[in-house]
């Protein structure tokens, strides 16, 4: 579990010498580093490059300088901050963080380990990246770019995924850590993994461990660390009636739980003709299909279909070729769908909420086609 190595072994000892000349020292939470800091900045880094973190993190600790201020904000405004930053779990899960602390800790972060490592969404390394980080506590990481650099040098058979793989990763990790410097140690190994021992074409004549590193040595880096096994994603179809209403459009937020939870989106349907039925029975006697798009998650392909619809707009002068007709026979008045909306949203004033990313490229369409 702990650090077990030496700033003067051999491993430890290359590694500080080469973050002394090359190591990133000038990252936004490495400046007046602060538990709450450096925990925020280790949950966005989570599968997401530190180009893309900064924006989002500056935003961040701006609008919530701490814990409590995170803590007391509502799920809205921490999910609207999060808008096109993906994986909005860990969003929800920072929140729910903020406010175990504010409640059990008075707002002060805790610092001991099996503390840091119980908040939701902090996993063995993220805590260990955030004690070592700001108190130079001595324990070791493993975050994708640590598991690479090490299944290269030591040669590690297998997936990372697997957990045999992991165990043994971590018990290197917990080998080559030194007791001292763990902040410099942790972050140069992190440093190496990102810009030297990358996953393709990594800089072995860079690198401060290519002397040892057996996949190195054996000019076998690219069998290391081994590859996840393959499948195929599967392929999910999902039909968003975009409902606008004098400039506005119908949205609903997400339950908590699940894929975009507590985030704002169309009301969704499995298919066309579920939509088309239930704007049948609306009055609803025209709509437009939108250009069809793929939103990929980690686990499967969403391919979405927009079906737009306007609720009493006028439309003397407008093309109108490209709208289908649903019946016919429309009711006299949809002031029945209009008094069941809970939520219309303004794009042109809007509100701080949390918008998934294919929402709100569809907003900017609309913005786009409605107001020109």
């Amino acid at each position: 579990m702990l650090a077990q190595s030496s700033v003067d072994a051999p491993f430890a000892h290359s590694v500080l010498q080469w973050y002394e000349k090359f190591g990133r020292k000038n990252l936004p939470w490495q400046q007046n580093k602060t538990l709450y800091g450096v925990w925020l900045s280790e949950v966005m880094l989570q599968q997401t490059q530190v180009s893309t973190v900064i924006p989002y993190f500056e935003r961040f600790i701006k609008t919530f300088p701490n814990v409590t201020a995170l803590a007391n904000a509502s799920q809205d405004e921490v999910l609207h901050l999060w808008t096109g930053f993906g994986y909005y779990a860990r969003a929800r899960n920072l929140h729910q963080a903020a406010q175990t602390i504010r409640d059990e800790y008075q707002g002060e972060f805790p610092t001991k380990f099996e503390q840091v490592w119980a908040l939701t969404g902090v996993g063995r390394s993220t805590a260990g990246a955030i004690l070592s980080s700001v108190q130079n506590q001595p324990y070791p990481i493993l975050d994708g770019n640590v598991k690479r650099v090490l299944s290269r040098y030591f040669a590690v058979e297998g997936w990372p995924g697997e957990k045999k793989v992991e165990n043994q990763l971590w018990q290197l990790s917990e080998q080559v850590t030194p007791t001292t410097r763990v902040a410099e140690f942790n972050q140069a190994m992190m440093d190496i993994g990102s810009a030297i021992c990358t996953r393709t074409k990594p800089k072995c004549d860079l690198c401060p461990l290519s002397n040892d590193c057996l996949a190195n040595k054996f000019e076998k880096w690219t069998e290391f660390p081994g590859k996840k096994p393959q499948k195929s994603l599967p392929e999910k179809q999902s039909y968003f009636l975009i409902l606008s209403h004098q400039g506005k459009v119908w949205l609903e937020q997400r339950e908590s739980k699940g894929l975009w939870g507590g985030l704002y989106c169309f009301p969704q349907f499995d298919d066309k003709e579920t939509l088309l039925n239930f704007l049948n029975e609306q009055g609803i006697t025209e709509y437009q299909e939108w250009v069809t798009f793929r939103h990929t998650f980690s686990h499967f392909h969403l391919d979405i279909h927009p079906i737009y619809v306007e609720v009493d707009r006028k439309f003397e002068d407008s093309d109108r070729s490209d709208w289908k007709k649903l019946s016919e026979k429309g009711k006299e008045s949809q002031s029945g769908l209009l008094s069941a909306v809970k939520y219309w949203y303004d794009p042109t004033s809007p509100e701080q909420i949390g918008l998934a990313q294919p929402v709100k490229n569809l907003l900017t369409q609309f913005v786009r086609n409605y107001y020109g």
